[in-house]
């Protein structure tokens, strides 16, 4: 049993040997001339049907192009298209703007003369050609009253925005 051991033995080492040696020596006889390139045949108009045409000894075989997927193949794909972004076609509205305060117009009447009494005091005033003999309390064309008179100056109120103005009428003198 020994004998047949050892014959199982070298069969299996010379065949393991012969696998490991016979591609060696296939592939370095076809190695002499350029590298493996697969050719492509392009058929042409012959005379027998199927029949490409045989490659020529001058002519260089033409390479498979590579044609592996370019990019990511393990990308999210999705059949909806991509929402698009609104875009603002509107001026800044500008929240700083400046509040005017309501002014009185500028005073309409100037100052002619006042007469004294001994019981009231009557003021004399012009506005374009109109002329006013107005008292204490007096309202004209309802918007100007009359708040006082001194011997300096007479007040007025405006009375849509109910400010104050005053108007010379002369001098202590």
């Amino acid at each position: 049993m020994n004998t047949k051991r050892a014959v199982g033995w070298v069969a299996f080492f010379s065949v393991a040997a012969a696998l490991t040696w016979l591609p060696e020596y296939f592939t370095s006889s076809s190695e002499e001339g350029d590298a493996s390139v697969a050719a492509v045949g392009t058929p042409t108009n012959s005379k027998t049907r199927g029949a490409l045409p045989a490659a020529s000894a001058g002519k260089t075989a033409a390479a498979i192009k590579d044609l592996s997927p370019a990019g990511d193949l393990f990308a999210a794909r999705s059949w909806t298209a991509a929402p698009q972004l609104a875009t603002v076609n509107e001026q800044p509205v500008n929240l700083t703007t400046e509040v005017q305060v309501p002014t009185a117009p500028p005073m309409p009447f100037q100052f002619i003369g006042k007469l004294n009494d001994r019981s009231d005091l009557q003021v004399f005033l012009q506005s374009g050609e109109k002329i006013y003999v107005v008292r204490k309390g007096d309202v004209i064309d309802d918007t100007w009253r009359i708040e006082g008179i001194s011997d300096v100056e007479l007040s007025f109120v405006y009375l849509p925005l109910h400010l104050s103005q005053t108007l010379s009428v002369g001098s202590t003198q």
